[in-house]
């Protein structure tokens, strides 16, 4: 794959998650889900216009940069030392939409992670730095869907370590 396609493929994964969160901001029942697919929709659409500009880049210079791009959500180990702080107290109860929605955005943030993945071990050195921090980024995403999924269903697991034990 040359760097223009890698990046226009990103703009279109970058587009399905996007359009995932919004349309979940719609059908969410409670504030607190529709805040934080709002917040997901918002850095997805970023993710969208920093790529828009990198083949922008791409095409008037044939070089591509890997300016910082931001992020607005915690790094992966922040989230998992928040987990932990909350001790496995829940939140409110989600719905079943809720968290039909987060399980659909912890699977196409997860494809999302293995393209990103692929690109960062195929392409040109010059090129990677680019993908490796989208790498990155969604790696954090994966972690923070992931715990709303632990905090909303009421398992009693959290990234996948279970706190409790119903059988004794």
């Amino acid at each position: 794959m040359t760097v223009e396609q890698a990046i226009k493929t990103a703009i279109e994964y970058e587009n399905r998650v996007r359009d995932h969160y919004a349309k979940a901001v719609g059908r969410a029942e409670h504030q607190s889900a529709k805040a934080f697919f709002q917040l997901m929709a918002e850095e997805e659409q970023h993710h969208v216009e920093y790529l828009e500009h990198k083949l922008t880049e791409w095409g008037k210079t044939g070089r591509v940069t890997a300016e910082r791009l931001r992020t607005a959500l915690p790094s992966p180990g922040a989230i998992e030392e928040g987990v932990a702080k909350l001790g496995g107290a829940g939140g409110e109860k989600a719905s079943g939409a809720e968290i039909d929605f987060l399980e659909k955005a912890y699977t196409v943030e997860a494809e999302t992670s293995s393209f990103y993945r692929k690109m960062v071990a195929e392409l040109p050195p010059e090129a990677r730095g680019l993908f490796s921090r989208f790498l990155e980024i969604e790696e954090g995403h994966l972690a923070i869907v992931q715990a709303q999924i632990d905090q909303v269903s009421g398992t009693g697991y959290w990234f996948d370590v279970r706190e409790f034990n119903l059988e004794g």
